[in-house]
């Protein structure tokens, strides 16, 4: 039974200040997010109180709202463990972020002016240069960050907020198949950034859905570390 085993030094402690149980979620959401805490793994509120300088109170309270948002799961006379995210889970978040993401990506082909074209360029470059240094880390976030662009580009607000729903669970699969799909993502970025910059929306559109689903075919494809 894996326990916590985080790195020393991967969690900095909490400042009091601000309402610390959102803290502690939000700091073990991104634990589990960037996969520092992996599928599967035991989590002991002893342990992750300390890494994190809180009593155990405030994590107890945080794992039962993960569990009640299926990150984690609660096991009778186990405790808590992160969750595992089946095949089908992963399929159909993917397959409705593929329908989100296109949208956008059409959106923003319409709406985009030189300066949200500036910006793609800018978070492609920071993502190309990630890649080549193999840090996938930076990489992930940089994704992250790039879409979240594209959508802010759309101009749709609604569109935004149900894209950020999904935005933390797509992070979560997107780590473990970073390095694999590695620089030909972000190839798919500049073919993308090229058809925005040309207005072309139905260009756009195609190109978005076919890097999303490229994603969604390495992630059921991966390989397994």
């Amino acid at each position: 039974m894996l326990t916590t085993g985080l790195p020393q030094g991967t969690v900095p402690k909490l400042e009091r200040p601000g309402p610390l149980r959102e803290r502690v979620y939000e700091a073990l959401l991104e634990l589990i997010t960037t996969r520092a805490l992996q599928p599967g793994q035991h989590l002991v509120e002893s342990e992750l109180a300390g890494h994190l300088g809180v009593s155990r109170q405030p994590v107890r309270e945080a794992l039962q709202r993960l569990n009640t948002e299926g990150w984690v799961d609660l096991r009778p006379a186990q405790g808590a463990f992160v969750h595992e995210p089946t095949e089908a889970e992963a399929d159909q978040l993917l397959s409705v972020r593929t329908l989100l993401e296109a949208e956008a990506a059409r959106l923003a082909a319409a709406n985009s002016g030189s300066a949200g074209i500036a910006a793609l360029e800018a978070l492609c470059a920071k993502g190309e240069n990630a890649v080549a240094e193999d840090d996938i880390d930076l990489a992930v976030a940089t994704n992250a960050e790039f879409h979240a662009k594209v959508m802010e580009l759309a101009g749709n607000v609604v569109l935004s907020e149900l894209a950020g729903q999904v935005d933390r669970r797509v992070r979560w699969y997107y780590q473990p198949v970073a390095r694999q799909r590695g620089r030909q993502s972000w190839i798919e970025h500049r073919e993308l950034i090229t058809a925005i910059a040309d207005r072309d929306e139905q260009r756009a559109t195609a190109v978005m859905r076919a890097h999303t689903e490229h994603t969604r075919t390495t992630y059921h494809h991966r390989e397994e570390g």
